[in-house]
């Protein structure tokens, strides 16, 4: 059974049920526990575990409990079943998933379970050995599935409510008397092969970060270029040699302090790696990069995992995905692999982030208007107009009413301004070169008023760093990603797209079938030949979510 499909977990219920669970075998009967194991569920709290407050899981608990009137679940005549000790070998690797293994109380466990083999242990350790294990595979599941913090705490539009599980009935009736436990919990990860590269990534660089000396860099007062003599080249060949930039069969002196030949190569596939402009110079951004310690790589691997649990699992169509950090789009197909790939600008650090958020791609229009935003009215063209009445004919710009009536032309009256100013008028750019969403834009309605478009500064493309727009995010390829999305349209040849690009008024094409848009933030990536990409944190997400995960649990709601 596959268990992406969404039921109840933590709160609330979702829509659908696993109507599957109940056909499981019922629990064996136990013996009536000690009571403490009640009490501990009514408060609780359980001093054992390293997390001890799960007042958060309380009812879930609760109501896995009453199911078998408080019968211990993971305890046969005493002893751990087969299942508690295949569940808790789970919990000792969920470093390698991601997550903290501590969290699960990893090193605690063989101690339990020596205690319980050893036979004869008194009815309140049995309590809370099984107390223990119910909490800690609840929060498991969850966090593994969903993540451990709710994205609408970072204000992103991520719903995770749909899919949650109904923790209760899926220990119950999958897990309890499971034959294989491990083949059970290893069904409620994320499907994307994204997200699994990015596990398999994790855990070379948790490997890579013990083996590493930590060394740094000597500091800089000018970049190191090509040729020049440099102290830091031996740790640089053995820093670049240990995450893969250098072959290992690359010829270099391991004692040269010249900065040459494949050393270069290594810098710029480096550069490119981190998001940086791969010019081969070691500047100060580059050593900043080379100087951060691979422990803040797997950091960043880890809260990239944690988001990807955000985002939805089931498309009714191969969505597009649009990572912010990497200033990358991606058209996936029914595999979930990439079979469209384009850079991107995305919204501008301060005062223009482009949010986080899901929808449904229903329109592409080509040669659009503009429809200038408020803000960016009073903001940006009220200021131009006082200096340059004529500035919006000069730029292709209208005025128009509410209701769409063109408002005069070529140089702004006193009345027109007070109208644009009090926004009873608004501004629009024409079809045209110069208009600021190109000859195409895509349209997934959402709360924030982005979309996919456009432009006619394509020299912002070739920068490393692509944060430039006012939230909406620009298209380095329109026309690929036109005929990407109507590829269910025969009709709409590459010919006949450019066509209407260049046309002389707006086409409006509905698709026939939405295609779900997700704008996810993953500051790493593990692209699909291998190499592992890091970007910088240019919204702060990171550093937010670090703040909330390093408080333990409860976790904020």
């Amino acid at each position: 059974m596959d268990l992406r499909y969404p039921i109840d977990h933590r709160r609330g219920v979702g829509k659908f049920a696993l109507a599957a669970l109940l056909l499981a075998p019922a629990i064996l009967a136990q013996p009536a526990p000690d009571p403490t194991l009640r009490q501990a569920v009514a408060d609780a709290r359980l001093a054992d575990l390293r997390w001890p407050d799960f007042s958060d899981y309380r009812g879930h608990v609760t109501k896995f409990y009453e199911q078998s009137s408080y019968a211990f679940a993971w305890t046969h005549d005493g002893r751990p079943t087969a299942q508690a000790r295949a569940i808790i070998s789970v919990l000792q690797g969920a470093d390698a998933k991601g997550l903290g293994a501590e969290d699960y109380d990893a090193s605690r466990w063989p101690g339990r379970l020596q205690h319980l083999d050893a036979g004869h242990a008194p009815p309140p350790d049995l309590a809370r050995f099984d107390l223990a294990l119910t909490v800690s595979v609840m929060r498991y599941i969850s966090d593994l599935h969903i993540g451990k913090l709710n994205p609408k705490l970072f204000h992103f539009g991520f719903d995770i409510e749909e899919k949650k599980y109904d923790l209760p009935d899926l220990l119950r009736n999958r897990l309890v008397n499971a034959p294989d436990a491990g083949a059970v919990l290893a069904q409620v990860e994320p499907p994307f092969p994204a997200y699994r590269r990015t596990q398999k990534a994790l855990q070379d660089y948790m490997v890579l970060a013990k083996q590493d000396d930590g060394e740094k860099l000597p500091a800089i007062t000018k970049p190191v270029a090509p040729g020049d003599t440099y102290a830091g080249v031996p740790r640089l060949v053995r820093l670049l040699r240990r995450v893969g930039d250098l072959p290992a069969d690359a010829a270099v002196s391991p004692d040269s302090q010249v900065y040459q030949g494949p050393l270069v190569d290594a810098v710029k596939r480096f550069q490119d790696r981190h998001g940086l402009e791969p010019d081969g110079r070691i500047g100060k951004p580059t050593l900043e990069q080379l100087n951060t310690p691979l422990s803040f790589r797997v950091r960043q691997l880890q809260l990239t995992l944690e988001r990807w649990r955000w985002v939805p699992h089931d498309f009714a169509r191969p969505p597009i995905i649009v990572n912010v950090p990497e200033f990358r789009l991606r058209g996936l197909d029914t595999s979930l692999r990439a079979d469209l790939e384009m850079n991107v600008v995305v919204g501008r650090a301060y005062g223009h982030q482009t949010p986080v958020f899901s929808g449904d791609m229903r329109f592409v229009i080509f040669r659009p208007y503009w429809n200038v935003p408020a803000s960016i009215q009073r903001g940006e063209m009220l200021p131009k107009l006082k200096k340059d009445p004529a500035y919006l004919a000069k730029n292709g710009f209208e005025v128009v009413t509410r209701e769409g009536q063109v408002v005069g032309g070529g140089t702004v009256s006193d009345d027109t301004l007070a109208g644009l100013r009090s926004l009873k008028l608004s501004v629009r750019q024409v079809p045209g070169a110069k208009n600021a969403l190109g000859s195409v834009k895509f349209l997934f309605p959402n709360e924030h008023d982005v979309y996919l478009h456009g432009t006619p500064a394509q020299a912002l493309f070739s920068r490393a760093r692509r944060d430039f727009s006012h939230g909406c995010i620009r298209l380095e390829k329109p026309d690929v990603l036109a005929q990407w999305v109507l590829q269910d349209k025969p009709e709409w040849t590459m010919d006949r797209i450019h066509v209407a690009m260049n046309g002389a008024k707006p086409v409006e094409v509905k698709l026939d079938r939405t295609i779900p848009v997700l704008i996810v933030y993953g500051t790493a990536v593990a692209r699909e030949n291998g190499e592992v990409c890091f970007y910088e944190d240019i919204y702060g997400h990171d550093a937010s979510m670090e703040k909330l995960l390093e408080k333990g649990y409860p976790y904020p709601y």
